[in-house]
C-alpha cells in the first residue's frame, strides 16, 4: 500500500470535518529577508525595527502578508492539492501582529460544499484559522476553491453555501495592543499623505510594473510550503505552464501599492478576494487602488482606510475593472477588497 498522499479530492470532503494541517512553521528573521528580495516591499513599520518601535509595537512584526502565505500553504496539502482554482476569500482578519519567533498552526473546517453541473468537480468552502505558540489566534479566514473529483461517478454531497459577510465592520477589526501613530515619522515613511487627505472613491495608480519570472514565483510558492502541482509541475496543466499562486500576485500588487499609499502600515482584514485570471511567467504585473471607505478607530492617531486593490496584466491607464456585462475586464488578475491602518 502506497504511503504518499495523493490529496483529497471533492467527495473526500464532508460540511463540519475539521482538519489539523502539518507542520507548524516557525517565523523567522530569513523570512523578512526574502520577503523583501521578492517583493519591492517599502512599508516602514515591517521594515524598521525603530520605526515600529515609535508606533507602539515591539518587536517588529513582519509584513502581514507572511502570516496570510505560512498560514495558507499549510492548508494546500490538505483542501487544494487537487485543485482546479482557488476562487475567492472573505472575512479574513489580522488578529495580532506576528513577529519572529512565532510558530504557527492551521487547522480548517469545511463549511460548505457544491457539486458543479460538469459532474467532474465541485467547490470546496473552509474556514481556516492559524494560531501562534501560546495559541492565540493570529489570522482565520473562509474561502473557496475548486476540486477535482476522483470519481466522476460519485454521487453529488448535499449543497450547502455559507453565508459570508460582504465586509468586515469597521467596529470588529483588530487594532494590535499599543499601536500610537498620535506622534508618527512622516518622513521615514516616505509620504505625507494620510488619513484625511483620501477621498471615497479615488482612484490611485500605483504607476510601476514587476514582470514575473519563473525562478521567482517558484521560490516564493516553496517558501510558503504551498505544495500545489501546478505551481511547479508543467505536466500538472494541459497547456503545459506553471500557473502563479494568487498569493504572489497579491503581495506583488501589496508592494508596488506603496507609491501612493506608504502611510497604509498594516492590512487589518481582507474583506474579499477574487483571482479574476491566471498569471504566468512574462506577464508584467501593474496595480491601482481605489478608496472604498474611511472609519475613525479607538487607537490614538490611527484611522481604518478600505481600499480595492486591483492588479493587471500589462499597463490599464483607464483603471477599468468589470465590463459592460459585468464580467472582470480583459487582463484584470486580481480584485482585492482590505481594510488597512493608516495615521490620521
Amino acid at each position: 500500500m502506497s504511503k504518499t498522499n495523493p490529496g483529497n479530492f471533492f467527495e473526500d470532503f464532508t460540511v463540519g470535518q475539521v482538519i489539523r494541517h502539518a507542520t507548524p512553521r516557525t517565523v523567522t528573521e530569513g523570512d523578512r529577508a526574502l520577503y523583501g528580495a521578492l517583493y519591492p516591499t517599502r512599508f516602514a513599520l515591517p521594515s524598521s525595527a525603530a520605526f515600529a518601535e515609535s508606533v507602539g509595537l515591539t518587536p517588529a512584526p513582519v509584513e502581514d502578508l507572511v502570516a496570510f502565505h505560512i498560514a495558507f500553504g499549510k492548508t494546500v496539502p490538505d483542501v487544494s492539492l487537487n485543485a482546479v482554482a482557488n476562487l475567492g476569500y472573505a472575512e479574513l482578519r489580522f488578529h495580532r501582529p506576528v513577529v519572529t519567533g512565532d510558530t504557527l498552526s492551521t487547522s480548517s473546517e469545511v463549511i460548505g460544499l457544491k457539486e458543479n453541473s460538469n459532474g467532474k468537480t465541485g467547490v470546496v468552502y473552509v474556514r481556516s484559522t492559524a494560531v501562534n505558540q501560546r495559541g492565540e489566534v493570529a489570522l482565520d479566514w473562509v474561502r473557496w476553491v475548486m476540486v477535482h473529483k476522483r470519481d466522476q461517478d460519485a454521487p453529488a454531497p448535499e449543497t450547502v453555501v455559507p453565508t459570508v459577510a460582504d465586509a468586515v465592520a469597521v467596529e470588529d477589526l483588530l487594532i494590535p495592543d499599543g499601536l500610537d501613530f498620535s506622534s508618527y515619522d512622516f518622513d521615514a515613511a516616505g509620504e505625507s499623505h494620510r488619513w484625511g487627505d483620501y477621498a471615497v472613491g479615488e482612484k490611485i495608480d500605483h504607476v510601476d510594473g514587476i514582470t514575473l519570472t519563473d525562478a521567482e514565483h517558484m521560490l516564493a510558492t516553496r517558501l510558503w510550503q504551498n505544495t500545489a502541482k501546478v505551481h511547479f509541475n508543467t505536466e500538472a496543466r494541459p497547456d503545459g505552464k506553471r500557473l502563479v499562486y494568487g498569493g504572489h500576485i497579491i503581495s506583488l500588487a501589496r508592494a508596488l501599492s506603496f507609491n501612493g499609499l506608504a502611510n497604509a502600515q498594516l492590512i487589518s482584514a481582507i474583506n474579499a478576494g477574487a483571482h479574476a485570471a491566471p498569471a504566468f511567467a512574462g506577464d508584467t504585473i501593474y496595480a491601482w487602488s481605489e478608496v472604498l471607505d474611511v472609519a475613525d478607530t479607538p487607537a490614538p492617531g490611527v484611522g481604518a482606510i478600505r481600499l480595492r486593490l486591483v492588479a493587471t496584466r500589462g499597463r490599464d491607464t483607464t483603471t477599468t475593472l468589470r465590463g459592460e456585462d459585468g464580467k472582470y475586464a480583459e487582463g484584470v488578475l486580481l480584485d482585492l477588497d482590505y481594510w488597512a491602518l493608516i495615521p490620521q
